[in-house]
C-alpha cells in the first residue's frame, strides 16, 4: 500500500550500506512510496500480473539459481523485459555477482542496481522495518516526551503549565529527554507509537527566564535519546479547588492518537507538588499494570471481600 509520505531511495541505500553497481540519472531524487518489497521470481519467468514496480526488488539465491540455469539469450530477454518496467531499484543479495546480462540491461534501461552480502531474508526484514519507519503515518503535537524507567511518557498541557520544568527535573534525576515543545509521533507498527523531536530542535529545551539550552551538551549524552515508544500520556492542568479528581485509579482513561488508545492520567498542578516524583510513580504504576498488577483493583477487591465477610 502506498503511503502519502516518501523517503529518498538514496537515504535507504545509504542506511543499509548497499553497494551501487549502476545508478540511474534520477538516483538522488528518486523516492520510495511503499514499505513493501518484492522478490521477482514469477516476473523473471514471464508472469507480470499484479506486479508493482514501485517496490524495491530483491533477487536471492532462488532467483539467482533459476537465472543461472538459463542460456545467455534467455537471461538477457528475462532481464530486458523485467527492467523495461520502471522499477524503484534492484538489489542482489548474498554477495552474488550479477551476470553481464543483468548489468547490461540495467545500463540499457537506466535502472538502479545494488549489491549486498546480507542474506535475502535478513535484508528484506531490515528494509521493510526501515521503510515502515520512514513512511509511517505521523502527527506533530505540542508536548514533551521523556523516558522514565524505560516508559515513554508524553506530557501534554497548556503552554506555561510546567512541562519543560518538570522534564528538566526528571533529567536531573537520571531520566532521558526525547523531545521538548514539538513531538513528532509515528504509527510505526500496528498499535505502537514512537515519538521523536524534529531534527532542527532535537535535544533543545526552552525554559522561561533562561532561554534555550542544549540538554545533550549540558547534561551529557546519557540524558537524551533520539526516539522512544509512547506508553503513557500525562495531561497536566491547573489545580481547581472543588474539582473531583480520581483518587483510586479505578477509572481507566485513554487518549486516542493516530487511532491508538494510550493509557492517560490527569495530573493537577499547583505550587508545592513534586511533579517529577509523581511522574516517576505514574510510569512505574503503568508498567505494573501492563504486567498484570493493579493496586487499586486489589484494594477494592480486598475491601469488598471484607464487607462480604462482615468485617
Amino acid at each position: 500500500m502506498k503511503s502519502k509520505y516518501t523517503v529518498k531511495l538514496s537515504t535507504v541505500i545509504s542506511e543499509h550500506h548497499l553497494k551501487p553497481l549502476h545508478t540511474a540519472k534520477d538516483y538522488e531524487s528518486a523516492v520510495l512510496t511503499t514499505a513493501d518489497v518484492n522478490r521477482p521470481a514469477m516476473q523473471l519467468t514471464g508472469f507480470y500480473n499484479y506486479f508493482d514496480p514501485h517496490r524495491l526488488q530483491l533477487i536471492g539465491r532462488v532467483e539467482s539459481t533459476y537465472l543461472g540455469s538459463l542460456s545467455s539469450e534467455e537471461r538477457r530477454a528475462a532481464y530486458d523485459r523485467f527492467m523495461s518496467y520502471d522499477i524503484a531499484g534492484l538489489v542482489i543479495c548474498h554477495g552474488v555477482q550479477p551476470s553481464p546480462e543483468c548489468v547490461e540491461m540495467a545500463v540499457k534501461h537506466d535502472r538502479n542496481l545494488f549489491l549486498t552480502d546480507v542474506d535475502t531474508s535478513d535484508i528484506m526484514a531490515d528494509l521493510i522495518s526501515s521503510l515502515h519507519r520512514h513512511l509511517a503515518p505521523r502527527i506533530t503535537t505540542h508536548g514533551v516526551l521523556v523516558e522514565i524507567y524505560g516508559e515513554g511518557v508524553l506530557l501534554m498541557g497548556d503552554s506555561g503549565i510546567g512541562k519543560s520544568e518538570t522534564a528538566l527535573e526528571l533529567i536531573k534525576r537520571g531520566h532521558r529527554l526525547i523531545a521538548d515543545d514539538a513531538v513528532e509521533i509515528k504509527l510505526v507498527t500496528h498499535g505502537r507509537l514512537h515519538g521523536n523531536a524534529p531534527e532542527m530542535i532535537r535535544y533543545y529545551m526552552e525554559l522561561r527566564g533562561i532561554g534555550v539550552i542544549n540538554v545533550r551538551h549540558i547534561y551529557g549524552v546519557g540524558a537524551v535519546k533520539p526516539e522512544s515508544g509512547i506508553d503513557l500520556v500525562v495531561k497536566m492542568e491547573p489545580w481547581v479547588d472543588g474539582k473531583a479528581y480520581d483518587r483510586l485509579g479505578l477509572t481507566e482513561e485513554t487518549e486516542n492518537i493516530l487511532g491508538v488508545e494510550l493509557p492517560c492520567v490527569t495530573i493537577p498542578v499547583r505550587p508545592g507538588r513534586n511533579l517529577a516524583v509523581i511522574l516517576e510513580l505514574a510510569a512505574m504504576n503503568n508498567r505494573q499494570k501492563k504486567m498484570g498488577f493493579n493496586a487499586a483493583e486489589m484494594l477494592t477487591a480486598a475491601h469488598d471481600a471484607a464487607i462480604d465477610a462482615g468485617l
